[in-house]
C-alpha cells in the first residue's frame, strides 16, 4: 500500500530540511534564520503545501495524444487555474452582490440613503463634509445663482449691457406690501399690475420690466381652477349646440337619403296614402312611423289617444317571456327516473291486486262503466305516450347512458315488435347510435325524418303482453341471474329491461351501483355469447342492442369488461374453432374497443386468434367456407379498415375458399366482395401486384368478370406507379491533391486558415460558445448559492423556532412543576391537620 499522507508530508518536510533532528537550545540561539532563509523556507512550505492538494491546481483533464516541443515549454505542463480559489472568490463577489439582491426581492418601501457622498467609495469624510454644507449654505441662500436678491458679489443678470436694476422703468414691485398684505391685497394689486401693463403695450409704450415670479397662494390656484373649469364647460355648452344645429340641417334632408336609397324618388310628387288623404295632408315619410305621420298631418289628438289606449291595452294581451327550468344534474335525472320507475311498479302492483290506482277512480264509477266497452289502453290510462317503438332512442339522447322516462323506460302499450324489416330496424339504429364512433355509425344512423311518425297503438294481444313488464328488476351480477331476469321477458322487451336496470342502478343513486354496473356489462357479454349458441331465433336487432348497452358501459368500468372479454378469447384460443357465440364476441370487441392502436389488450389478441384460424385451418365444408367469409367481412371493415395492416393468413384462406367443391354461389359472393376490399384497402402497398396477381385465376374459374377487371384495372396502376429500386447515380468526385504546406515555428494550438473570414468567423463561434458555456456555469453556480442561502435561512428560523419552542415548553413544565409541588404540599398540610 502507497503511504499515507501524514507519512508523505513528513517525508516532505525532512526533505527540504525543514524538520529534522532535535537542536539544543545553544544551536538554535546560534542559528537565527535570516531573511533569506525565511524566504527560502516559506517557499518550501508553499510548494509542499500545493503538492499536498493536486486538487487545487486545474490541469489538462487528457494529456495530448502525442508529445511535442514549442518555443514554450511550459505550455506543456501549463496550469489552467485554481478551482479552490476560483470558488472562494466567486462565493465572495456573490455574498456582495447576489445576497443583497435576495433580501431586497419581493420587498416593498425602506429607507434610501440620499446623503451626498453616501455611497461614492472615491469621496473622503472631509469632501462629504464639505459638500453638505455647501449644499445646506444654497439651501438656507435661496439655493438659486441667478436670483436677482442675491448679493453683489454674486452673479448679476444684465440686459442690453447694464444691470437689470439700472434699467429705466417704474417699479411695480411694492417692498413694503410683502409679508403685511393679505390676499385681497395681493390680488388688488396684481389686478393693478395687470392693468398697468396692458394699458402700456396699447399705448406703444415700451417694454415695462419684468417681475419675478412668485408662488401662487390657495386663493389664486382656485381661482384659476374654476376658470377654467367654468371655460372648459362653455366650450362644451358651445359644441354640444354646434351638434345639434348640424343634426337637426341632417335629419331634414334624411328623407330625401331615404328615399333614394329605396329607389323612389321621382320627378313628380308620389300618391297621397289613404291616411293622408283622408286628413287632407300627403306625406312621402318613408321611414316614419304611420300613425306619427297622420298626427303630424293633422289628426286630431282624440283620435290619437284613443289609438294609443288600444295599442297598449294589446301589449298587455302579449304573450311574455318565460324564465327556463334550470338544467338538472346528471345525479338528479338518474335520481328521478329511478323515483318514478319505482313508482310505476308499486302503481302496477296495485292494479294487479285489484286496488284502485288513486282517489279519482272512487270519485267517478261512471266514466268506469263507460270505458268498460273499450280496450284499456295502460299507457294514455297513465299520460304516457303511445306508438313509440321499443328500445328506440328519440332524437337528442347521444347513447343508452342517457335516458328520458317519458319515451324509453316507463313507455307500456308502445313497446311494439321489434322485428319489422323497415321502420322499427331504423329506429333500432336510432338507438344504438354513438356519436364517439363515426366510421360504425354511418351504416346504422337513420335518414332524418321529415316529421313524427305516428302509429297506432297495438293490438289488444301485444298490449296485454307488453303491460306485463314490471318496472324495478335486481341488478343481475351473473349469468345465471340474468337468465333468471329475462326468463319471462319477450325478446321485444328485452332493451326495456335492461335501460329500466341502468336506470335503476344508476351510479350516482349508491356507491355500490359501480361495482354492480360492471358485474352487469360482463354478464352481459356472456348472455350475447349465450344467445348466439342457443338461441338461433333471436332477432340480431336485440343482440345489436346489448352490445351497444356492452359500449356504453365499458366506456365506464374498461377494466372489467375487457378482462371478461380476454376470458372468451382464452377459451376459442384453447378450442381454435369459433363458435356463432364466439363471432358475437369477436364482433363485439371490434365495436366496443378502438382497433386503429397499434396495440390494444383486447384487439390485439382477438385479431391474432382470427389470424391464427385463418393461418392453421382450411376448409372443408361450406360451415367453414362462411366463417371465413364472415371473418374476412370483419376483419376487413373493423380490424383494419384504419390501420391498414396486411393480413397474408386471410388471403391464404380465401383463395382456397375460392378452390374449395363446398362453395355456394352466396359464399362465393361474399368472398369476392371480402377481395375487392383487401384489393381497395391495400391500394398503395408496393407488393400489391404480387399480392393479387395469383387472385385472378380462381375468379375467372368462377366466371367473376368484373371482379376480375377491377383487380386487374388496380394492377395496372399499381405496375404504372411502382418505381423500381436502383442505385443513386454520382458524378465520379476525384481525390482532393494539394501542396502541403510548411510552417516554420508550426504550433498545434494554433489554427492555420487561409481564409480569413472563416477564421475569423471559426473564432467569433468559438468565443461565443464559450461564452455561452461560462454564462450557463455562472447560471448555474448562482442558483446554487441561492438554494444554500435560503437552506441556511430555512434552517436558522428552524433553529430559533425550536430555541423558542423548548424555552416555551420548559416555562409550561416550571409551572406544573411548581404548581404540581405546592399542590403536594397543601395536601400533605391538610393531611396532617386531619
Amino acid at each position: 500500500m502507497p503511504p499515507s499522507q501524514l507519512k508523505r508530508l513528513k517525508a516532505s518536510l525532512r526533505e527540504q530540511g525543514i524538520t529534522g533532528p532535535q537542536k539544543s537550545k545553544k544551536q538554535r540561539k546560534n542559528q537565527k534564520p535570516n531573511a533569506d532563509q525565511r524566504a527560502q523556507k516559506a517557499s518550501a512550505l508553499a510548494s509542499i503545501r500545493e503538492a499536498a492538494n493536486p486538487f487545487d491546481f486545474k490541469t489538462l483533464a487528457r494529456p495530448k495524444k502525442f508529445e511535442y516541443f514549442t518555443n514554450r515549454p511550459e505550455d506543456s505542463k501549463k496550469v489552467l487555474g485554481r478551482p479552490g480559489v476560483t470558488k472562494s472568490m466567486g462565493e465572495e463577489t456573490r455574498r456582495k452582490t447576489l445576497l443583497p439582491e435576495m433580501s431586497r426581492k419581493n420587498k416593498v418601501g425602506g429607507i434610501l440613503d440620499r446623503r451626498i457622498g453616501e455611497d461614492d467609495p472615491s469621496m473622503s469624510l472631509d469632501d462629504k463634509m464639505m459638500a453638505r454644507f455647501q449644499r445646506e449654505q444654497q439651501h438656507k441662500r435661496g439655493g438659486n445663482v441667478f436670483d436677482l436678491e442675491e448679493d453683489e458679489d454674486e452673479v448679476e443678470l444684465t440686459h442690453g449691457g447694464k444691470l437689470l436694476f439700472d434699467v429705466d422703468g417704474d417699479e411695480d414691485y411694492d417692498a413694503a406690501s410683502v409679508g403685511a398684505g393679505s390676499d385681497d391685497e395681493d390680488g388688488f394689486l396684481r389686478r393693478k399690475r395687470r392693468r398697468d401693463s396692458d394699458a402700456a403695450e396699447e399705448a406703444g409704450e415700451g417694454k415695462t420690466e419684468e417681475e419675478p415670479e412668485r408662488k401662487k397662494t390657495k386663493k389664486e390656484v382656485m381661482e384659476e381652477i374654476i376658470a377654467k373649469s367654468k371655460q372648459h364647460k362653455y366650450e362644451r355648452q358651445q359644441q354640444k349646440e354646434d351638434d345639434d344645429d348640424l343634426r337637426e340641417e341632417l335629419d331634414k334632408g334624411l328623407q330625401d337619403v331615404l328615399a333614394a336609397l329605396r329607389g323612389h324618388i321621382t320627378k313628380k310628387d308620389p300618391e297621397p296614402t289613404p291616411a293622408a288623404a283622408t286628413n287632407g295632408a300627403a306625406s312621402n315619410d318613408f321611414g316614419m312611423n304611420p300613425a306619427r305621420a297622420a298626427l303630424l298631418a293633422g289628426k286630431s289628438r282624440e283620435e290619437a289617444d284613443k289609438e294609443y289606449d288600444a295599442m297598449v291595452r294589446q301589449m298587455l294581451y302579449d304573450q311574455k317571456a318565460k324564465p327556463t327550468e334550470r338544467t338538472k344534474t346528471e345525479g338528479e335525472i338518474a335520481h328521478e327516473n329511478a323515483k318514478r320507475l319505482k313508482e310505476l311498479e308499486a302503481e302496477r302492483m296495485r292494479r294487479m291486486r285489484g286496488e284502485p290506482d288513486s282517489e279519482e277512480d272512487d270519485k267517478a264509477p261512471a266514466e268506469e262503466d263507460d270505458d268498460q266497452e273499450s280496450v284499456p289502453d295502460d299507457a294514455a290510462e297513465f299520460g304516457l305516450p303511445t306508438g313509440h317503438i321499443q328500445g328506440s332512442r328519440p332524437q337528442g339522447v347521444e347513447d343508452e347512458d342517457n335516458f328520458l322516462m317519458d319515451d324509453d323506460i316507463v313507455a307500456t302499450d308502445s313497446e311494439a315488435d321489434i322485428t319489422d324489416d323497415s321502420d322499427d330496424e331504423s329506429d333500432i339504429d336510432d338507438t344504438m347510435a354513438m356519436d364517439d364512433d363515426q366510421d360504425f355509425l354511418k351504416d346504422v344512423l337513420p335518414q332524418a325524418k321529415a316529421e313524427k311518425r305516428q302509429k297506432e297503438p297495438p293490438a289488444g294481444g301485444a298490449a296485454a303482453a307488453s303491460s306485463k313488464l314490471a318496472y324495478t328488476y335486481p341488478c343481475p351480477r351473473t349469468h345465471d341471474e340474468l337468465l333468471q331476469v329475462y326468463k319471462d321477458v319477450s325478446p321485444s322487451d328485452v332493451p326495456v329491461v335492461t335501460q329500466r336496470i341502468r336506470a335503476l342502478y344508476h351510479p350516482g343513486l349508491h356507491a355500490n351501483n359501480r361495482e354492480k354496473l360492471a358485474d352487469f356489462g360482463c354478464a352481459l357479454v356472456d348472455h350475447i355469447a349465450y344467445l348466439a349458441n342457443n338461441v338461433p331465433t333471436m332477432p340480431l336487432a336485440v343482440t345489436e342492442t346489448l352490445i351497444r348497452h356492452i359500449h356504453s358501459l365499458a366506456r365506464s368500468y374498461p377494466v372489467q369488461i375487457a378482462s371478461h372479454f380476454r376470458q372468451h378469447l382464452k377459451g376459442l384460443l384453447a378450442s381454435n374453432d369459433p363458435s356463432p357465440g364466439d363471432l358475437t364476441v369477436l364482433t363485439a370487441i371490434s365495436t366496443t374497443f378502438p382497433t386503429s392502436d397499434k396495440f390494444g389488450p383486447v384487439v390485439t389478441p382477438a385479431l391474432t386468434l382470427i389470424a391464427r384460424y385463418l393461418g392453421l385451418q382450411s376448409p372443408a365444408n361450406a360451415k367453414d367456407i362462411a366463417t371465413g367469409a364472415y371473418l374476412g367481412a370483419l376483419c376487413t371493415e373493423r380490424y383494419v379498415a384504419l390501420s391498414k395492416r396486411y393480413l397474408p393468413e386471410l388471403l391464404r384462406y380465401t383463395v382456397l375458399c375460392l378452390k374449395s367443391p363446398h362453395i355456394t354461389a352466396t359464399l362465393l359472393s361474399a368472398h369476392t366482395k371480402n377481395i375487392l376490399t383487401m384489393a381497395d384497402l391495400w391500394s398503395s402497398t408496393p407488393a400489391f401486384i404480387e399480392i393479387f396477381t395469383p387472385l385472378l385465376q380462381p375468379l375467372k374459374s368462377h366466371n367473376q368478370t368484373a371482379a376480375v377487371q377491377r383487380l386487374q384495372v388496380l394492377i395496372q396502376n399499381a405496375r404504372l406507379h411502382r418505381r423500381p429500386q436502383e442505385l443513386h447515380h454520382h458524378r465520379p468526385l476525384p481525390i482532393k491533391s494539394s501542396i502541403p504546406k510548411f510552417e516554420e515555428g508550426f504550433d498545434p494550438n494554433k489554427h492555420y486558415d487561409p481564409d480569413k473570414e472563416r477564421a475569423e468567423a471559426n473564432k467569433l463561434r468559438k468565443e461565443y460558445k464559450r461564452e455561452k458555456k461560462g454564462a450557463l456555469r455562472e447560471l448555474r453556480k448562482d442558483a446554487n448559492f441561492i438554494a444554500r442561502e435560503k437552506l441556511r435561512e430555512k434552517k436558522e428560523k428552524d433553529r430559533a423556532y425550536e430555541e423558542k419552542y423548548k424555552r416555551l415548553v420548559a416555562e409550561i413544565q416550571g409551572e406544573e412543576g411548581r404548581e404540581a409541588n405546592a399542590y403536594e404540599r397543601e395536601k400533605r398540610q391538610r393531611k396532617r391537620r386531619g
